[in-house]
């Protein structure tokens, strides 16, 4: 088994005994549950400032990427526990693990101590720091800004030493917040608020809005499941589908231009305020971020949340949209983003930045509002764990296919900056690099220029962009799209 050592979030340690104890405890739970979705064997033990956490090695590389993904986790590090008798017995430990990472390089020496010993954490810096030097001629000692920092701990009649050092994904364990329902587009904002409440301890259910239609929902689905498996698998949410399609059909037809963008959004707060309370939700997460767009002044947000009464948390608010993308691009969701259209955008002609409430509300007047409770009461709710298999399901009709004939043409369908860095190469292949977000307006120009029998091959590293991209193109009529594999 590998061991961890896990520091919690430092804005836990500032609690209160009674509320740190408790967010110990749901964290310690929180990492059984994801630990063990790779690893029975996982098992973790609390401590009062940090957890201890064994995995199996056969899937030590899973088990790292979901520690660094789990909210409430600071650092984890990795340890080599064993017992000790005296100073030279602690150097012909740890020098195997330090000596080739110190090479032509400064080092330093980092003791911790728990526990009452006859010597000081300085004593065996400075023994272990010359017993270093010594045996690697290159290595020099440099107390600050080394490049290796060596690092151990002394807790009582053990011996810790640290062979490698995590960053953590920071925030609350999830559930010591309250729950709250994210609407969701699958554009960039969206995802990234999501994430940010995960962060911050939310258990956070997902509401989608559907103005685009069934590849729009299949597209969003794969999103949302992403950021809850990555971020926050530890708890079962749900995700609720409205067809909100009848709404903008009525904005369209009683609404001005100008305010249609409000109105839209106001509606889509009603609706998500009768989810909420359907499902005990205190609190609604938007990805708007201030002046980004027209419905995103003061002014209109003002008017927007007016429309209701519950509490509307806006995580990006601040937030440059590069800012936003960068983020997306660290957690994983941007490719999924670029495919996204921003549907509530199309709607609005000559967008109002200031919308009078007043003009607002008289404009509502006339619109057919028992349309709001019949969207909402014809929803569909899923379970988070139940989209993947129903994802897979879409796509299954997709055909995937690793050997080529001379009428396949292989279709790069990665980003430029992943092509680059890896690129296709297959002898006698017909590859053509179109990425994924510029693929819908290409396509059809470039089929043109093949052979009427030719078959495309989507090709993508994972295989999740190429299928969805499949199907979309399925759906406009080109049966003969296929997904590529490497075997």
């Amino acid at each position: 088994m590998v061991k961890f050592i896990v520091k919690f979030h430092s804005e836990i340690a500032v609690k209160s005994n009674s509320v740190r104890k408790r967010f110990i405890k749901i964290l310690e739970s929180n990492i059984k549950n994801v630990l063990r979705r790779v690893d029975e064997s996982a098992k973790v033990q609390r401590n009062w400032d940090f957890l201890q956490v064994r995995v199996s090695e056969t899937h030590l590389d899973a088990c790292i990427d979901i520690l660094a993904s789990t909210p409430g986790i600071a650092q984890f590090n990795q340890v080599l526990e064993s017992d000790y008798t005296d100073f030279d017995d602690i150097c012909d430990q740890v020098l195997p693990t330090y000596q080739p990472l110190i090479v032509n390089k400064t080092f330093r020496v980092n003791v911790k101590r728990r526990g009452k010993h006859e010597f000081s954490s300085l004593d065996l810096e400075r023994y272990l720091g010359g017993a270093l030097n010594q045996s690697v001629e290159s290595a020099k000692v440099k107390l600050k800004n080394a490049d290796v920092t060596v690092n151990l701990e002394i807790n009582d009649d053990k011996l810790l030493i640290i062979a490698r050092k995590f960053k953590g994904l920071g925030g609350f364990p999830i559930a010591t917040q309250e729950d709250t329902l994210s609407l969701i587009s699958g554009g960039f904002d969206s995802g990234v608020s999501s994430y940010y409440m995960i962060r911050k301890g939310s258990r956070t259910h997902y509401l989608f809005f559907n103005l685009g239609g069934r590849e729009h929902e299949i597209g969003v689905k794969q999103v949302a499941y992403y950021i809850w498996d990555k971020f926050g698998a530890s708890h079962r949410v749900k995700f609720i589908a409205v067809d909100f399609q009848p709404i903008v059909a009525e904005i369209l037809e009683n609404t001005s231009s100008g305010l249609m963008g409000v109105v839209l959004k106001r509606m889509m707060l009603r609706a998500a305020e009768q989810v909420a309370n359907k499902f005990n939700i205190k609190a609604l997460v938007t990805g708007e971020s201030l002046g980004q767009v027209s419905s995103q002044t003061v002014t209109n947000l003002n008017v927007i949340d007016r429309s209701i009464e519950t509490l509307v948390i806006r995580p990006l608010i601040h937030l440059d949209k590069q800012d936003i993308i960068d983020t997306a691009r660290v957690i994983g969701t941007e490719d999924f983003a670029k495919t996204m259209p921003e549907f509530c955008g199309v709607i609005s002609q000559k967008p109002n930045v200031a919308a009078p409430l007043a003009k607002v509300e008289a404009t509502e007047n006339n619109f057919n509002m028992a349309l709001i409770d019949q969207v909402v009461s014809d929803c569909v709710v899923y379970d988070i764990k139940d989209l993947k298999e129903e994802a897979d399901a879409e796509v299954g009709q997709v055909e995937a296919v690793s050997e080529l004939n001379t009428q396949s043409v292989i279709i790069d369908i990665r980003s430029p900056d992943e092509e680059d860095s890896e690129p296709l190469e297959i002898d006698d292949a017909d590859i053509t690099h179109i990425p994924f977000y510029k693929l819908a307006t290409k396509f059809a120009e470039f089929a043109k220029t093949k052979p009427p029998e030719s078959e495309f091959l989507l090709y993508c590293k994972k295989g999740v962009m190429s299928k969805l991209q499949a199907l979309l193109l399925h759906e406009a009529g080109y049966k003969n799209v296929s997904v590529f594999y490497l075997k």
